[in-house]
């Protein structure tokens, strides 16, 4: 596993005291043409589980994804890195996705909300 890290964001990789904050920005969603290959933590991406890519959270954090337009909550856990389009904090599987409801548009303005480590 490689690890991630920037002058941006030092210790991008651990779990730094920054990482426990609430992040507002705008989230994507993953294609299912991305479907099957290998995330930064060696899981395959699967459309259909609740994943996210983050730049800042370490793999393996759970987090909640808030859609600001709709209210619309779910939890997700961090097996990938990304996004790479400027102000987007989160990717999101398609599954989450639709459940944030968000497909439609493809993006959406988002609060994430660490909650800690994926058991």
């Amino acid at each position: 596993m490689a690890l991630a890290m920037s002058a941006a964001c030092p210790g991008a990789a651990t779990a730094a005291p920054h990482h426990k904050h609430t992040q507002v920005g705008t989230a994507s969603y993953y294609s299912h043409r991305f479907a099957g290959r290998k995330t930064a933590s060696g899981a395959r991406m699967s459309p259909s589980k609740m994943t996210a890519a983050s730049k800042t959270l370490p793999l393996g954090t759970r987090a909640k994804v808030t859609n600001l337009n709709t209210g619309k909550s779910v939890a997700v856990t961090v097996n990938d890195r990304g996004p790479y389009a400027k102000r987007r904090v989160i990717d999101v599987s398609p599954r989450a996705a639709e459940v944030l409801d968000m497909k439609d548009d493809g993006v959406a303005p988002v609060k994430v909300e660490p909650l800690g480590t994926a058991k």
